[in-house]
């Protein structure tokens, strides 16, 4: 629950109120329902008549009485079925039954926490029901050490708002204020934050605001959330510019807010920006920039917005004032497409226009490999340059996330595909590059865990429907289809996709996880975290003016591969794809010192570096 928006329509910070109120425009009449006290559903509940709240907020019905917090209530629409509330708190039922009144009052002890601005840091991206055995947040607490150990500035949950079923991704949400509740509700992402503060860790959360999920969206009875003028790959869009839309603005500026009010966390990676379609004269995420900013002063600490975008336009983090959208970061896919290609030897569906280096100088000299150019997987020219002075901070990029991931056929890791020196060298392009780098749970080890596409329904139809759309998908992209693609509504699914942590430190996997720390421990040299894209260069192995083998060799499937290196003027990467040593030459004014080697015979003579096969190794100049 909350209290009304003020008439102005600046988003107030939510916090759950103890008048419910709510907002419902077409009704005649809106009844509070009081199911008896742990009931699942509404039936038998007590009606209390809702009053229209006053003409400067049309639309908005409110209760004259207190509910005590802990209590269960509901609503109804001209006398229809209970519904939970749209802002509801609470969840305790699962998303069909009655919502819960939650007070946000907790017992923090992050008041040293001064917070922090999440670009430029090791972002460690992890799925709370698969990170465990549990699958809940107190269980990740116990991991969080691990992650401390690693190195990682930043953790960065995988969506935890209410969804449909136990086990799931979490972008099918339909209560986006509730905590799901078999992740352990509410408390438990506050203790979730505190614990990851006191380690110092930040937190940065995944939220979907682009659609709602199939399976317990009641919004529609309730008012004009969604609108058909515009369409998104999940049906109607959520309505940001027609009739009633300042309303459902609110909800979603809100909502934001509140994760930082009443959770302190402190950054929000945003889903698939780009199917927030708004024709208004303010974008939504240029309002939400400015409500953050607004919330950044007055909580006194940094507060970041990381956008994911598949447009690669530059205007996504180009300030708001000057023509932008405002947000201070975003996912840069094509980073993560270039290292794979060229590892891998992959070309089916995205990854078509890359595999070369020419194509990775590209992407880890600006970001988008597509930039204005011919995209061959969507028959069109694609993206907008990234302008000249360009923070790399502001990009996200990785070798493995939750989409690039489970968005293959079988949800297998690049550890299926590459021996350890390929994930080796994976890790040091990203790692040691200009970006904001970030990891998915399990990588550092080199997991063989897949991370497959997983689901809880329990509507028939629907569940065939997904198993049918998931395999039709991958047929089209040139993956194996039919039954290969494991099957979604399968527990088998979901239990295979839990991080085995046996691995950790046994063999190759222990060697990988100590790569990992060193890497990260490199970050804090100055010169390998900045972002300056100004200063990368990439070339082959006999040095500077050798862009010819760089630029042609084109790699045909894993263990293939040439040697090259990426100059960043005091500090170098340098890699050997290939199955045979090589010696490359870092003729760069000086005599090079190994800081960094994933194979312990690597060694350097005067201004060249003798690299074993499948092997990278980081140099420095000072």
């Amino acid at each position: 629950m909350t209290q009304a928006p003020e008439p102005q329509g600046t988003p107030e910070i939510p916090v759950p109120g103890p008048r419910p109120v709510v907002w419902a425009p077409a009704a005649r009449t809106v009844d509070l329902l009081l199911p008896e006290q742990g009931s699942a559903t509404f039936d038998g509940s007590r009606r209390e008549g809702l009053r229209l709240v006053g003409a400067h907020v049309p639309g908005w019905w409110g209760y004259d009485h207190e509910l005590e917090p802990g209590t269960d209530y509901g609503y109804s629409i001209d006398g229809g079925p209970g519904r939970p509330d749209p802002r509801s708190p609470r969840q305790p039922y699962g998303v069909h039954g009655p919502s819960r009144t939650f007070d946000p009052a907790f017992a923090w002890s992050d008041a040293a926490w001064a917070g922090r601005d999440v670009r430029g840091e090791v972002l460690y991206e992890l799925h709370v029901g698969t990170f465990t055995d549990q699958g809940t947040l107190d269980a990740a607490i116990e991991r969080l050490d691990e992650l401390a150990d690693l190195g990682v500035g930043a953790v960065e949950l995988m969506p935890v708002a209410a969804f449909g079923g136990t086990w799931g991704w979490g972008y099918d949400g339909v209560h986006l204020y509730a905590v799901h509740e078999p992740y352990g509700g509410p408390r438990a992402l506050q203790r979730f934050v505190d614990a990851a503060h006191a380690r110092g860790l930040a937190v940065v959360l995944d939220v979907v605001h682009n659609h709602l999920g199939p399976s317990g969206n009641y919004l529609p009875e309730f008012g004009p959330y969604f609108t058909d003028a515009h369409s998104t790959p999940w049906g109607s869009a959520v309505n940001l510019d027609r009739s009633g839309n300042r309303e459902v603005r609110e909800w979603i500026l809100c909502n934001a807010l509140r994760w930082f009010t009443d959770f302190h966390v402190d950054a929000l990676r945003l889903d698939a920006v780009h199917a927030l379609v708004d024709d208004s004269p303010t974008h939504l995420l240029v309002e939400l920039s400015r409500a953050v900013a607004r919330l950044e002063e007055e909580l006194a600490r940094p507060l970041t917005l990381v956008a994911e975008s598949d447009e690669n336009d530059p205007t996504t983090i180009t300030d708001a004032e000057v023509g932008g959208r405002g947000m201070h970061a975003q996912w840069a896919d094509d980073v993560h497409h270039a290292v794979h290609a060229l590892l891998t030897g992959e070309r089916h569906a995205y990854y078509v226009d890359f595999g070369s280096v020419a194509v990775l100088r590209k992407a880890l000299t600006g970001a988008f490999v597509h930039d204005g150019t011919w995209s061959t997987f969507r028959a069109r020219d694609w993206g907008r340059p990234v302008p000249p002075g360009t923070d790399g901070h502001a990009f996200v990029v990785c070798t493995q996330n939750h989409d690039q991931v489970g968005n293959r056929a079988r949800g297998d890791r690049p550890s299926a595909t590459l021996d350890a020196g390929g994930l080796a060298i994976a890790a040091a392009l990203v790692l040691a590059s200009p970006f904001t780098p970030m990891l998915f749970m399990g990588e550092e080890w080199g997991t063989s865990t897949p991370w497959q596409y997983f689901t809880d329904h329990d509507d028939p139809d629907l569940a065939q429907a997904i198993r049918e759309g998931r395999a039709a998908e991958f047929g089209g992209h040139g993956w194996d289809g039919g039954d290969a693609v494991p099957d979604p509504q399968d527990r088998a699914t979901r239990d295979a996709s839990v991080l085995d942590r046996s691995q950790r430190h046994v063999g190759e996997h222990a060697r990988l996880l100590e790569w990992y720390r060193t890497l990260i421990a490199l970050r804090s040299r100055p010169d390998v975290r900045s972002g300056d894209l100004s200063l990368v260069r990439v070339h082959g192995p006999g040095g500077p003016g050798d862009d010819a083998a760089a630029e042609e060799h084109r790699v045909d499937g894993p263990g293939d591969g040439p040697a090259f290196v990426v100059d960043r003027r005091t500090v170098a990467v340098a890699v050997n794809l290939g199955a045979v040593d090589r010696t490359v030459r870092l003729d760069l004014g000086g005599t090079p010192r190994l800081v960094a080697a994933w194979d312990e015979r690597t060694t350097v003579h005067g201004r060249s570096v003798e690299l074993p096969a499948r092997s990278v190794a980081v140099l420095a100049w000072r």
